[in-house]
């Protein structure tokens, strides 16, 4: 690390907002959390690089320092989204707990690296510099990292580039949420005086079934899964859709095409049993089957497990993507009864059955080997994020956990075009033949 760039953290401090809050026009200081936000699984951090190239040669937004400016727009974003610079207040269930609007503010983090983006290749994978130089640390003493909604740090590189390190905890936002709150810190750094989305909680909205009895406490177990990331090139991606096209009469989506090759390729790669069951786990929006109930300007969370299950004899057998795409695309057109099961007090998953949903939440994860997640990232709104440099070359997420399988699903840096497919989802014996899949043709 320190032959190739140093990052220098120059200075670290809590941003208050910029008036006080809350005001006749925002929340009450004690804000009731939804059905979805209390979910425990969601008390986690979501970290993530926003890399921004430099701007064109004699580009005015150059004269300022990106760190200033966005340290000056979160203190005016928090005005209006008072809940990220509050506190989260647990109850003793542990899952009862709301938002206190303390006005405690959001930590930020300024830094500078002694090096050009391109020294770093511009941050493509595999990463030259650790992630943890460019993420924020928190506070001195602050042992629990969930007490703090917003962590942020921008490192400014030496040639007039920057990158964002972004610290979310779940349980304030999904990230359709997180990226309209950092959208509106954009916004004000490029001088507007409002966002142009109005920020609603109205977690009020959010459905609120009978809590389900718990489960068995989940497992944590540490897999040793190794990172790998690989690019789908898009005529791959094309040829997929118009031979599922051809074969059934129906469009796919490239979101579709990426889940399947994926867990065809983890299948094949780990070698399961025929009859073992394997399954891909992703997280739907779900605002849209709200309708007019959820306002626009909600950014809480909404979305719903969609689990697709099958033999791995089904998965890694198939010549093809085609079955595989039309099970996950089976499992999305399941989504509407499923959440309204669920919503009703049933628990999800369409088919009526009461007793298997009083036993079965289905926000309540379990972490086996044979279950993968995936998450997308391609449409959540952060590569549209612009703070008057330009919006991102790239965003890297880091979904990732020892005890879960998963694959997030991204772009490459612009210019490229295509699907980035993140993944951290085999052990070592397994990568090798995992790589050969993924980058096999379809």
């Amino acid at each position: 690390m320190a032959e190739i760039c140093t990052v220098n953290r120059k200075s670290q401090s809590f941003v208050k907002p910029a008036a006080p809050t809350p005001t006749p026009q925002t929340p009450p200081p004690l804000l009731e959390l939804s059905a979805i936000d209390r979910v425990p699984g969601l008390r986690h951090t979501v970290r993530s690089l926003h890399v921004f190239r430099p701007p064109p040669h004699g580009d005015g937004a150059a004269c300022s320092r990106p760190a200033e400016v966005i340290r000056a727009a979160l203190a005016r974003a928090l005005v209006e989204y008072p809940a990220f610079a509050g506190r989260l207040v647990v109850g003793g269930s542990g899952s009862d707990c709301g938002v206190a609007c303390t006005g405690d503010g959001a930590w930020f983090v300024e830094a500078a690296a002694g090096c050009n983006l391109e020294d770093v290749n511009e941050l493509d994978y595999p990463l030259v510099v650790c992630e943890e130089e460019l993420l924020p640390t928190a506070p001195e003493g602050e042992l629990d990292p969930t007490s703090i909604p917003v962590m942020m740090q921008v490192t400014e590189f030496s040639c007039g580039g920057f990158v964002v390190g972004l610290v979310a905890v779940h349980t304030f936002a999904d990230g359709l949420g997180a990226a309209q709150f950092i959208n509106a810190i954009a916004e004000f750094a490029r001088g507007l005086n409002r966002p142009t989305v109005n920020p609603i909680w109205a977690r009020a909205t959010i459905p609120n079934p009978p809590k389900f009895p718990p489960g068995p406490p989940p497992s944590f177990q540490s897999f040793g899964f190794q990172h790998f990331a690989t690019d789908i090139r898009p005529d791959r991606i094309a040829h997929a859709k118009a031979e599922y096209l051809k074969a059934t009469g129906t469009h796919c989506s490239a979101f579709d095409v990426a889940v399947a090759k994926v867990w065809q390729a983890r299948t094949r790669a780990v070698r399961y049993g025929p009859e073992a069951q394997v399954q891909v786990c992703f997280f739907a929006n779900t605002r849209h089957l709200l309708g007019e109930l959820l306002p626009e300007g909600f950014y809480g969370n909404c979305f719903f497990p969609v689990t697709v299950k099958a033999r791995a004899g089904d998965v890694a057998g198939s010549k093809d993507l085609l079955g595989i795409i039309r099970m996950i695309r089976d499992g999305k057109a399941r989504l509407p009864l499923e959440f309204a099961d669920w919503a009703s007090g049933l628990g999800g998953g369409g088919a009526g059955d009461k007793m298997k949903f009083v036993q079965d939440d289905p926000y309540e994860l379990r972490f086996e080997h044979n279950v993968l997640f995936v998450s997308d990232w391609t449409r959540l709104g952060f590569l549209e994020v612009d703070y008057g440099w330009g919006v991102p070359s790239h965003v890297i997420p880091f979904n990732y956990a020892d005890y879960m399988a998963v694959a997030v699903l991204g772009a490459p840096p612009a210019p490229v075009k295509g699907t980035r497919v993140m993944t951290q989802c085999v052990e070592e014996k397994h990568l090798k033949e995992f790589r050969d899949e993924m980058e096999g043709s379809f």
